[in-house]
């Protein structure tokens, strides 16, 4: 059985219930999610073995976070104990024309104050055939930048593949810093995973004819992309979501696969939105999936895309769906009739 191991931050969701804004809300729903603990979870639902490395504290809310991860089957034996707060995050779920917003508590989490001795990566790393990290973690401090560039550098040492996702947030650094740091690591990459603003904001590289908030894509534009990041950092592929944005509630989601010789694009869903929370998440742990059991590329891509599809229909940051409702969607029947 194939191995992946995610390095990242796993933090504590408070949502307003239902669609309610935050000057409304009297209570918060809960549950426990991040972007590469929401891969790991995909991936483990997939019945790959899947490990998750972070930091949390000792105390009772990261354990809430440990046992949410062992619910879903993912290995927690990597996870270091410590450090003084669980990072949170507030989401306010957006609907029709009303954009979702995202408030961040999560500065000196335990993750974000972790040091490089915290983690021992050629124990991880044993067995393992895949490292997945974000751009997410490196931009949390300055340590958590320089654990993500030891998990590289000891990845390829081991001879493990290393993909990326670019995960540009602009409340975490600015793109100065983001070049800085993420152009160091794509030194250690073999997949590269972004959006048009990832790809631009990190480093400079824009899709031409594309604005995603007038649902106006350019295939041609992202495969442009795609051929500059190769061009730049020797990658084996990049991949890139195409989503176009209707609004809150409908949008467009296909995805592009470049091997630096072909472009492979994917069947475009229309999606009626649930939870836009961890979609990209579930595009790349639907990729990881594919690679890593030598799926066909466009095989891979398919499978991706339904999968990241089916997550807009699940509340909560990960995509709790069986590798068999993915291949149902992929074969064509998006009917959405009840199962009897």
């Amino acid at each position: 059985m194939k191995k992946v191991v995610t390095l990242g931050e796993i933090m504590l969701r408070l949502s307003s219930p239902g669609y309610q804004r935050f000057v409304q809300a009297e209570q918060f729903d809960v549950c426990y999610g991040g972007g590469e603990a929401n891969v790991c979870i995909s991936l483990a639902n997939y019945g790959l073995e899947a490990s998750f490395v972070t930091k949390v504290p000792s105390h009772e809310m990261g354990q809430c976070a440990v046992n949410t991860l062992r619910k879903y089957g993912v290995d927690v034996s990597h996870v270091a104990r410590g450090g003084s707060r669980l990072g949170v995050y507030y989401l306010e779920t957006g609907a029709s024309q009303r954009a979702s917003k995202v408030i961040y508590d999560r500065a000196n989490s335990a993750i974000a104050e972790a040091k490089p001795s915290d983690f021992n990566w050629k124990e991880i790393f044993d067995g393992v055939d895949w490292f997945h990290f974000t751009g997410i973690t490196p931009a949390l401090s300055d340590s958590a930048a320089e654990i993500t560039k030891a998990a590289c550098r000891a990845a390829k040492e081991m001879g493990l593949t290393v993909s990326v996702d670019l995960n540009y947030r602009k409340k975490l650094w600015t793109p100065e810093r983001a070049k800085e740091v993420m152009t160091e690591l794509m030194a250690y990459v073999d997949v590269c995973i972004g959006n048009e603003e990832d790809a631009e904001m990190v480093f400079g590289i824009h899709a031409a004819d594309t604005d995603v908030t007038k649902g106006e894509i350019n295939t041609m534009a992202y495969e442009g992309v795609a051929k500059q990041l190769i061009e730049r950092f020797g990658f084996k592929y990049v991949a890139s979501t195409l989503r176009q944005s209707y609004s809150a509630s409908d949008n467009g989601w296909s995805a592009l696969l470049y091997d630096g010789h072909q472009s492979y694009v994917s069947k475009k869903y229309d999606v009626r939105i649930v939870d836009r929370v961890g979609g990209g998440d579930s595009f790349a742990s639907g990729l990881i999936y594919g690679l890593v059991t030598e799926m066909p590329l466009g095989e891979a891509l398919e499978f991706a895309v339904a999968a990241s599809a089916l997550k807009h229909t699940i509340p909560g940051d990960a995509n709790l769906v069986a590798k068999e409702e993915v291949l149902t969607l992929m074969k064509g029947d998006g009917s959405g009739r009840v199962q009897r």
